[in-house]
């Protein structure tokens, strides 16, 4: 990899933190972004980092950003009061870390100075790692959508998807969960697999060894999907965005991709929360649409093209 200077975790909220002109990203969640795991040890000057909620998971990214930072180095890290930052100076200062705390726009910002001996580290880095979940076989990591199990939505459209043929999608694949189920049909010719989140995307190759089987590491709000004429497609889209709050504009992204990516007389089997009103979006896109079935607060519903 080539020399990096500055590292940028995420996207600052505006009037938190400006990043380092021609800081290189290494966030997960933005596809196409170099991987922190992967920069040089002792290598960055600067990094500054959005820290996630997930508390091994933002302990495994502080872990991998203080081994990056050169010694003396910087690294400011930043996060909501109620989604990690009360935390931070305490995570950071187990690190062994002198930590200079502000606090701004509901969020807590902390900058150090990487010690010349951070403390835990290693520790930290392997809590966070890929692993194999014996509980529901799979590869995953924390951090990822539902990491370790199978989530109720995904759960209720895996009891009522049929056998389907042809060409397909998953849109928001994650590691795999409907992919494997998908696949079992034999009359499914290829299926490609999208997902924003580039660690899914590693787990899903590990999960999903079959030729008939494609993966992108992809925005699907920021990129068409580039796929035409498919048979099906299958999802359990998101509905939270960014900063964590209910999102409904997210589902009707995803429905109106699936719309564009069918042939006509292709299918979307899709769950959702059960209280998300998608039906309006649905009703002008597909010629039929068909609830299916309810359980604990989801609903999986079938439409055609």
């Amino acid at each position: 990899m080539e020399r990096i200077v500055d590292g940028l975790y995420g996207l600052p909220p505006q009037g938190l933190e400006n990043a380092p002109a021609g800081a290189v990203q290494v966030s997960p969640l933005i596809p196409g972004a170099a991987r922190l795991e992967e920069i040089r040890e002792g290598s960055l000057v600067r990094l500054v980092v959005v820290a996630p909620p997930g508390t091994i998971e933002r302990r495994h990214v502080l872990g991998l950003g203080l081994k990056a930072v050169a010694d003396g180095g910087e690294m400011i890290v930043m996060a909501p009061k109620l989604k990690g930052g009360a935390r931070l100076g305490d995570e950071l200062r187990a690190f062994g870390c002198d930590t200079e705390e502000s606090a701004r726009r509901h969020h807590r910002i902390c900058r150090v100075a990487r010690p010349s001996r951070p403390v835990g580290v290693e520790e930290a880095i392997e809590a966070g790692a890929p692993r194999f979940v014996a509980a529901f076989g799979l590869w995953s990591q924390p951090g990822v959508f539902s990491w370790d199990r199978t989530d109720p939505g995904s759960a209720l459209l895996l009891d009522h998807l049929p056998a389907l043929s042809g060409r397909g999608a998953d849109f928001g694949c994650g590691i795999g969960v409907l992919d494997r189920a998908v696949l079992a049909a034999p009359k499914v010719t290829a299926l490609t697999g999208i997902d924003v989140d580039r660690r899914a995307i590693d787990a899903a190759r590990r999960n999903l060894d079959d030729p008939r089987v494609e993966l992108r590491w992809l925005d699907l709000r920021a990129s068409s999907p580039g796929l035409d004429r498919l048979d099906f497609v299958v999802m359990n889209p998101p509905f939270h965005g960014g900063g964590g709050a209910e999102d409904q504009d997210l589902g009707r992204l995803f429905i109106g991709r699936a719309a564009e990516s069918l042939r006509p007389g292709g299918v979307l089997w899709f769950v959702a929360n059960r209280h998300l009103p998608y039906e309006a979006v649905l009703k002008p896109l597909f010629r039929q649409v068909r609830p299916v079935a309810e359980r604990a607060g989801f609903k999986v519903v079938e439409a055609r093209r």
